[in-house]
C-alpha cells in the first residue's frame, strides 16, 4: 500500500479517479477527487467526488441513492491518477445508464469485445425476446431437462478431451460447457455476480484441503 502524500494532485488540488465495476471491470464514470473528498471516500467506504463545476464536495448517491461502494483504490504508476472499483448500487450517470460511457466513437473490424456480461445479455435476451432460429431459444423452449442433458453431455466431452491431454479440444469444450452452464444459470435465475460474490468468500478453500490431507 503506498501513503496519499505519494499521491500528485494537479495545480487545482484534484486527482482523476476512474470508477469502474468492481465485477464486469466495466467503466462507470469519470470524475475528479481531492483529497479531502478522497479521505472521505476511505473513511465511508463511498465515492466521494469534488465537483468542478459546483465547487463543492460530491458524496455519490447522496441525493439519488445510487451509492458506490469502495473495494479498492490503485494509483497508476505517475501517482497522479486513481482506479476506483466500486459495487454499484444504480446507475453512475445522470442520465439514468449504468455508465457514462455509452456513445461508441469507433470500433476495429477485427478485433472485437467480449465479455462473459455481454454473452449473459445475449442469453437472457434469447430467453426474453425469443428469436427464430436461435439454438438458445430453443434449449429455454425445450426447458430445464434439456438444459441439463446438455450441461451433462458438455461435461463429458470435457472429461474425455482432457484425459486425451488434447489442449485444443480441451478449451473448445471448456467453452461448450460454459455457455451452456450460463444457460442453466439464466434458467434457474442466477446471475454472474451470484457465483462472484460465492467464490469470493471462499478464502478458506486452501486450508479446509491441507487440513483433509493431515487427517
Amino acid at each position: 500500500m503506498i501513503d496519499v502524500n505519494e499521491l500528485r494532485f494537479d495545480e487545482n488540488g484534484l486527482i482523476p479517479a476512474v470508477v469502474a465495476d468492481w465485477i464486469t471491470k466495466k467503466v462507470l464514470t469519470l470524475a475528479y477527487m481531492n483529497r479531502e473528498s478522497l479521505e472521505i471516500t476511505m473513511q465511508k467506504g463511498l465515492t466521494c467526488f469534488w465537483s468542478r463545476s459546483r465547487k463543492q464536495l460530491w458524496l455519490k448517491g447522496e441525493t439519488s441513492g445510487n451509492y458506490q461502494h469502495v473495494v479498492s483504490i490503485t494509483a497508476d504508476c505517475d501517482r497522479d491518477a486513481l482506479v476506483v472499483l466500486v459495487k454499484p448500487d444504480g446507475p453512475a450517470c445522470h442520465l439514468g445508464t449504468e455508465s457514462c460511457f455509452e456513445y461508441p466513437v469507433w470500433e476495429s473490424d477485427e478485433l472485437h469485445e467480449f465479455s462473459y456480461e455481454g454473452l449473459m445479455k445475449l442469453i437472457e435476451g434469447r430467453k426474453t425476446e425469443k428469436k427464430e432460429g436461435s439454438y438458445t431459444t430453443y434449449l429455454f423452449e425445450k426447458g430445464l431437462d434439456k438444459i441439463l442433458k446438455k450441461v451433462g453431455e458438455e461435461s463429458t466431452e470435457v472429461i474425455i478431451a482432457a484425459k486425451a491431454e488434447d489442449k485444443k479440444e480441451t478449451i473448445y469444450e471448456i467453452a461448450d460447457l460454459a455457455y451452456h452452464v450460463m444457460v442453466l444459470m439464466t434458467q434457474a435465475g442466477i446471475t454472474l455476480e451470484d457465483i462472484h460474490q460465492e467464490l469470493a468468500s471462499r478464502h478458506v478453500i486452501d486450508k479446509k484441503v491441507k487440513q483433509e490431507k493431515m487427517t
